[in-house]
């Protein structure tokens, strides 16, 4: 079989042509079959372990918790929706809005996530009668192979045509552009580079931003409670993801304590000598982060370094300095390493969001714990992020959660902050064309004296 670009979006145009008019139930028994071919324990432990044992990143039990609770929580998003024939009606308007597929899209998935990513992707763009072809990082090809061969299987007991998933032989950067080209839309999961590459294709693009999560603890917040969930998501899969909190501003008043319970929970304060050396390991140039330390345990890292941290450290703390924009520590250090810094008044608190997350994540997210809804509508108001999350680890919430409404994905728009075109998570509805179907009804016509009411008309 060809291993062509053009061979590949034929045959996943003719399997998508084959399914485009299928009924609703036919979709969905698609979709249930293919997630749990996904989500069944023994394939999901297959997935995690080839996850582990390609990429060496991260946390084998963390990853196979990520890609069942992932796949899990899309397939409770999408059960019940209706993406076949009329999805909406608005009689008063005479509008009907008829769903139909994009076509063929090309998914380009990163090596930290390569198979939850796919997983949610793919189900999502199965629900909406599309094809998916998927272009896996390099260094992850044979794992998110896995997970296509996951799809496939699942397409086929369900009697659709198993091109409908595909996976691009060969993923070298040249081929996954010309991909990029030849398809209908693009979601595109990576490296700034690759979002800058996908939105310059000529094909419409969802491209995600770079993350660099910041939370806020006030004065207000339950310290023990704030410090438990930074640590479960600080140190969640050694912090591949890009909802891991990267700086921690804490109110002077709590600063203290807020860094003793993290230190309970396996946190080592470095001193500034510590700081130097990490940032040495780190960021070896002084500029690119080093992929070396990326996903690896604190442990490992702090011995790169030259650090001698106490038995059972999980993660590594460091002082932020000003002006942290010539901090490397403010950016983004997909790594169990954060930055803490310090505030007084709470307005110092929403400018440090604002500064980190311009100088890396704009348009991210950022995190609050408090119980003061005044601090969390002015954080709301002001910062320039997509979420929001309010006493919530912001690695478990930001792509979904069962204890919150976030839609489940691993594909977060930053908006246009973050060079996106959406500030939402990719779901379902973003793999839709619609049609409106207009009827006419009675005239609406205008109340020109509401309407400038409110103007100086001399």
């Amino acid at each position: 079989m060809s291993d062509s670009i053009g061979d590949l979006v034929a045959r996943a145009r003719a399997a998508q042509q084959a399914i485009e008019h299928w009924s609703q139930e036919q979709v969905d028994r698609m979709v249930a079959t293919v997630g749990w071919e996904l989500y069944k324990e023994e394939n999901a432990v297959q997935c995690a372990e080839q996850a582990i044992k390609e990429t060496k990143m991260g946390v084998y039990e963390d990853k196979l918790l990520k890609h069942r609770k992932k796949t899990l929580g899309v397939l409770r998003d999408l059960h019940g929706l209706k993406t076949v024939g009329v999805i909406e009606t608005d009689e008063a308007k005479g509008l009907m809005k008829v769903a139909k597929p994009v076509g063929v899209v090309a998914a380009i998935t990163p090596v930290t996530n390569p198979t939850s990513t796919p997983a949610g992707n793919g189900l999502a763009i199965l629900k909406t009668r599309n094809a998916a072809i998927f272009g896996a990082h390099l260094f992850a090809r044979r794992t998110t192979g896995l997970a296509i061969k996951l799809m496939r299987a699942g397409l086929e007991k369900a009697g659709a045509p198993a091109d409908l998933i595909q996976e691009l032989p060969k993923p070298t950067k040249e081929r996954i552009q010309e991909l990029m080209a030849a398809a209908d839309l693009i979601v595109a999961t990576g490296s700034g580079a690759l979002v800058k590459a996908a939105y310059s294709s000529g094909t419409p693009a969802y491209g995600v931003g770079a993350g660099n999560a910041v939370t806020i603890v006030d004065e207000t917040a339950d310290v023990a409670d704030a410090a438990k969930k930074i640590f479960l998501s600080k140190t969640f899969d050694n912090a591949t993801s890009c909802s891991s909190e990267n700086s921690i501003v804490a109110q002077a008043a709590v600063r203290d304590a807020l860094v003793e319970a993290l230190r309970g929970h396996g946190g080592y304060l470095c001193s500034a000598e510590d700081k130097k050396a990490l940032r040495a390991t780190m960021w070896p140039d002084g500029q690119a982060l080093s992929p070396k330390i990326v996903a690896q345990p604190a442990a490992r890292i702090a011995e790169m370094a030259g650090l001698t941290v106490p038995e059972g450290t999980r993660f590594l703390l460091v002082e932020g300095e000003q002006p942290l924009e010539d901090d490397l520590f403010a950016r983004e250090k997909l790594s169990p390493v954060a930055t803490v810094w310090t505030y007084g008044e709470f307005a110092e608190a929403v400018e440090l969001v604002e500064r980190i997350t311009r100088k890396c994540g704009y348009g991210h997210s950022c995190g609050i714990h408090s119980v003061n809804d005044e601090h969390i509508m002015e954080l709301a108001m002001k910062a320039h992020v997509s979420r929001l999350l309010v006493r919530q680890p912001q690695c478990y919430g930001n792509s979904g959660n069962y204890d919150n409404g976030m839609p489940f994905t691993m594909t977060l728009g930053c908006g246009t902050w973050g060079g996106n075109i959406t500030s939402e998570n990719i779901v379902w509805k973003h793999f839709l064309n619609t049609t409106w179907v207009s009827k006419p009804i009675e005239p609406v016509v205008p109340d020109e004296a509401k309407l400038f009411e409110s103007v100086d008309k001399s």
